[in-house]
């Protein structure tokens, strides 16, 4: 295996990765959330933290990197309107995700304070709970589009 392709290898992993990590972790938020109890909510949205830790955050280091490789390796252009393209909405998912990391993390806190307290869920939490379901949306279509330049390279000019 050359290192051309390896590296291709690579990236491509963390697309999925980040598309199926970022999607797991929506699904499993929204089931614990329906059931309105914070202690499925504190369990759950602990080992989402953990996850987007782990594997979204490591992917999201590596995309960059690996993507820098692969396109010097393969002599793209850095100005190739799919690329550029690319590198905005990488950017533009990024203001997204970044946001929703502590949002989770403040969810959590206020599902484990009611659990505690023996309360049901905060306004608070209910706030930031809309707040996070409404950041997904943008970031999902965005990564979408990503992995569809990513793919395709269309010609686009800028």
């Amino acid at each position: 295996m050359e290192w051309l392709d390896l590296i291709r290898l690579l990236h491509v992993l963390g697309a999925c990765v980040l598309i199926g990590t970022g999607a797991g972790i929506a699904f499993f938020m929204l089931m614990a959330n329906r059931t309105a109890a914070p202690v499925n909510i504190a369990h759950t949205a602990s080992i989402v933290v953990v996850a987007d830790m782990i594997f979204t955050a490591t992917a999201a280091v590596a995309q960059p990197i690996t993507g820098t490789a692969l396109a010097w390796g393969l002599g793209w252009s850095f100005s190739e309107g799919w690329l550029v393209l690319s590198l905005v909405l990488y950017v533009f998912i990024g203001a997204f995700w970044l946001p929703v990391v502590l949002i989770q993390i403040k969810m959590r806190n206020e599902a484990i304070y009611a659990m505690t307290a023996g309360i049901p869920l905060t306004a608070k939490y209910t706030r930031l709970y809309r707040i996070w379901f409404a950041c997904g949306f943008p970031a999902f279509i965005a990564i979408i589009v990503l992995l569809w330049l990513m793919v395709t390279r269309p010609q686009i000019v800028l």
